[in-house]
This record gives structure tokens, sequence and C-alpha cells, in this order.
């Protein structure tokens, strides 16, 4: 069976789901874009999404998706969607899974950044730092609500599980 996954439609995720769409049909997936720009949309999209089929979702930084992260993960929940998210917040907030830039790593490079420009180095001159650690956050009660076994190898590469 062909798992379908949606992924939010967004200007600043195209490069995102560029990628994802390009190495899906390796996986047998197939991505099917999203909308997310407001509530009502987000609403009517996963509530036909859900009814379509079995599949999940993987949700892409953008500032929707930011702003209305406890809407998509209650949502999510309702329609017992298994959902990937870019951070922890959304793992927290009874996501399933998220796999993302550790978010306190960032704001130490940032900090570096920051002593370099006040002892005098031009920010124009600093290079552009992508980030260098990643995190993945399981939510296991999320998990047994939606029927899936995580297996012990994923929990053990697991930064945190929440139980």
């Amino acid at each position: 069976m062909r798992q379908s996954f949606g992924i939010p439609a967004i200007p600043s995720g195209t490069g995102l789901f560029g990628a994802i769409q390009s190495v899906a049909p390796t996986f047998g997936i197939e991505a099917i874009p999203i909308n997310v720009r407001d509530a009502d949309e987000i609403k009517r999209t996963l509530s036909a999404f859900a009814r379509s089929g079995s599949g999940g979702l993987v949700v892409i930084p953008s500032p929707a998706s930011f702003l209305h992260r406890d809407l998509i993960v209650a949502l999510a929940a309702q329609f017992k969607l298994p959902a990937i998210y870019f951070l922890r917040l959304f793992v927290t907030a009874g996501g399933l899974i998220s796999y993302g830039p550790d978010e306190v790593e960032q704001y130490r490079q940032a900090a570096t950044y920051v002593d370099r420009i006040l002892k005098g180095e031009k920010p124009a001159d600093l290079p552009v730092q992508a980030p260098t650690k990643y995190d993945l956050v399981i939510n296991l009660k999320t998990a047994k609500a939606l029927g899936i076994d995580v297996p012990p190898t994923l929990l053990a590469r697991a930064d945190e599980v929440i139980e």
C-alpha cells in the first residue's frame, strides 16, 4: 500500500518540499502539499487529507506552522495522523516525533558571533553557519494513542523520550 504524507505548501518550504518529493517515491511514498496559511484552511485540508486514507504528516518549518502548532498537533491527534515536526516544542505539546536543530546549540553559536562582532569583526565577514547538532524527540504517550509501537532501536537513538 502506498503511504502519503502531507507537507505544508508554503513559499518558505518549497526547497525542503522539493527534496522530500524527490526521494519519496524511493520509499513508496507520495508527498502531497497541504496549505497551512490560516486556522480554517488547516482544519479543512487536514480533515480532507485524513479522509483520503492512510498517511502521515511532515510539518516543515514556517511561520504559519509555528504559529498554528497547537492546532496542527491537536488535529493530527484527532485524525490519528502520525506526524514528524521540526522542533521539540511540537512534541512536548503532544506531537509524535521531532527531528530538528538543537535550539540551545544555535543560541550558543549566535553568542559566539555576537562576541566576535563586539570584538570588532564585521558581520558581513562572518560565514553563514548551519546547525551542527540535531535532536530526535519521541512522545511515547502519543505513539500509544496512535497505536504505534516504536522500535527499541529508534528509542535508543532518541535524544529525549517523553513518557
